[in-house]
């Protein structure tokens, strides 16, 4: 039988349209042709040579087919249909909304938002803030949101602003302070802390709201 070996070897790495020969053993063999010859043996024919096997070993011969010697194709795997692309909301309608919802004017927490991130979906400060309104991972964690989430940021932020201006009474210097510098800081200092980062901080969103106040009331003339 080491013909045999051999000859399936040969018959793995070739492709052929003549026909298939089935062994006892399971092993199957492609050839040319085949024919009885004495003896009770088959003989099958590949190429230029041929090999003989007991006619007992062998299970069936049929016609085969297949004529590309091109590799089989996987099926390509079915592909899920993707839902399509929601375009988010620009920065200045998500400060809007978020405003309306919390009582906020929508002057303010625009202010906060330009001061903040500049507008900027993806803006991370080197403190670690995230997102337009420069939420840091840990008040997220605290407001129940995912920081990466614009839609989830504005909102949370402009929670968090609302909660600031009931804690202070209203009083705005101190809530944007806290905004900035955290509560801990404002309670220490029962005011604006005198970190110039901060006093810049408010400054400049006091200045952006008396700004678009008066925009707004020369449109309204």
């Amino acid at each position: 039988m080491r013909l045999i070996g051999t000859f399936v070897l040969l018959a793995g790495s070739m492709a052929w349209a003549g026909e298939i020969a089935t062994l006892a053993s399971g092993t199957y063999l492609r050839v040319d042709r085949h024919e009885a010859v004495d003896g009770g043996k088959i003989r099958l024919y590949s190429g230029g040579g041929y090999v003989e096997v007991a006619a007992a070993e062998i299970t069936g011969i049929e016609p085969d087919g297949e004529v590309s010697t091109a590799p089989a194709v996987a099926p390509e795997p079915a592909i899920a249909p993707v839902a399509p692309m929601v375009p988010m909301a620009s920065p200045k309608k998500l400060a809007d909304q978020a405003a309306d919802k919390y009582g906020l004017p929508r002057e303010l927490v625009r202010s906060v938002m330009a001061a903040e991130s500049g507008f900027q979906p993806q803006a991370v400060s080197p403190r670690g803030a995230i997102g337009l309104m420069q939420l840091m991972p840990t008040t997220a964690h605290d407001l129940g949101v995912d920081p990466q989430d614009p839609v989830q940021n504005v909102d949370a932020g402009a929670r968090y602003l609302r909660d600031l201006l009931v804690r202070y009474n209203g009083a705005l210097w101190h809530a944007l302070a806290a905004y900035n510098a955290g509560p801990e800081a404002v309670d220490k200092y029962n005011g604006i802390p005198p970190y110039l980062e901060t006093m810049r901080y408010v400054n400049r969103i006091d200045k952006d709201l008396k700004k678009q106040t008066n925009h707004s009331n020369s449109e309204a003339r």
